[in-house]
């Protein structure tokens, strides 16, 4: 459990996304346009064809984080049926991955198929496995120290820059500063710090990284978007931390991967890469469901 001085939150045992209907993604209110080749472990997932009630088909997307060659973490609700339970495969006809693309329109990184998904138990986090190993864009690492109340973290994310915007993404990824206002066993608290106090992701920037930017220039992903009011906004939003599973991520690694093995050349070589993981918690009000991020 997690305590501020505004609000008591609680760790739900089944997601509030889960249980919330599906809304257009969006990216990162009042934020700033990411500069070419920055952060290029962002993601951005793309579902064509899910399936919608009345038997129809709807177009979607989320954002992520590459975190191993094969695999992107991402927000468990970007893969649900049409019943809005979440579930370890995908959904739409087709769901491809943009990887080290900062802008949309650009011919650098990778557009690879998405082959599986894998649902942390109890958590709105899933584990999208792609068709090929990007190996020419660095995964993100997890966090080793803890996230700490005060500290300064800056997200990623596609998508629109409000919550009335039309529904199809920028051009460009979208980036902005947050301040850790609490932390709890599993989950954090966050709320905008740059450009502006009101800067605040949207719905789906869901599974968006909050990483930690260390000297040097290194990374390491602390937290991904689950859940938070309206935007923009001032005040709290709410994403589950990693750095405590670092286990989880070991062992399931340590697995074969369940879809088709390929690879993609890096400075000559040819790697052939397996499975990682991760998982989190979804977070919530006591008193008031927080809608999903995607």
């Amino acid at each position: 459990m997690l305590v501020s001085s505004r609000n008591l939150l609680v760790v739900l045992a089944l997601a509030a996304a889960v249980l919330c209907p599906a809304r257009p993604a969006a990216a990162i209110a009042n934020g700033d346009d990411a500069p070419d080749r920055a952060y290029r472990f962002a993601v951005m997932l793309t579902m064509t064809g899910l399936p919608a009630e009345g038997g129809g088909t709807r177009d979607s997307w989320c954002s992520g984080a590459l975190i191993a060659p094969r695999w992107v973490i991402t927000a468990g609700h970007c893969f649900r049926d049409a019943d809005g339970r979440r579930v370890s495969r995908t959904v739409a006809e087709r769901t491809t991955a943009v990887v080290g693309r900062a802008e949309l329109s650009g011919a650098d990184g990778h557009e690879v198929e998405v082959v599986g998904a894998v649902q942390a138990e109890g958590a709105d986090v899933a584990l999208a496995e792609l068709g090929e190993a990007v190996t020419d864009v660095p995964p993100i690492p997890l966090a080793g120290p803890a996230p700490r109340p005060g500290e300064v973290l800056r997200l990623a994310g596609f998508g629109l820059t409000g919550d009335g915007d039309a529904t199809r993404p920028p051009d460009r990824l979208q980036t902005g500063t947050f301040t850790v206002d609490a932390v709890g066993a599993a989950l954090i608290e966050t709320s905008g710090r740059s450009p502006r106090a009101d800067t605040s992701p949207c719905p789906h920037d869901s599974g968006g990284p909050y990483f930690r930017q260390e000297p040097g220039g290194r990374v390491a992903l602390v937290a991904v978007v689950s859940s938070g009011p309206s935007c923009p906004h001032t005040g709290p939003d709410y994403s589950a931390r990693v750095d405590s599973l670092a286990g989880w991520v070991t062992s399931t690694t340590a697995g074969p991967a369940a879809g088709p093995l390929r690879s993609v050349a890096w400075a000559g070589a040819v790697v052939l890469l397996g499975s990682a993981g991760l998982a989190a918690v979804v977070v919530a009000r006591t008193v008031r469901r927080r809608p999903p991020r995607g």
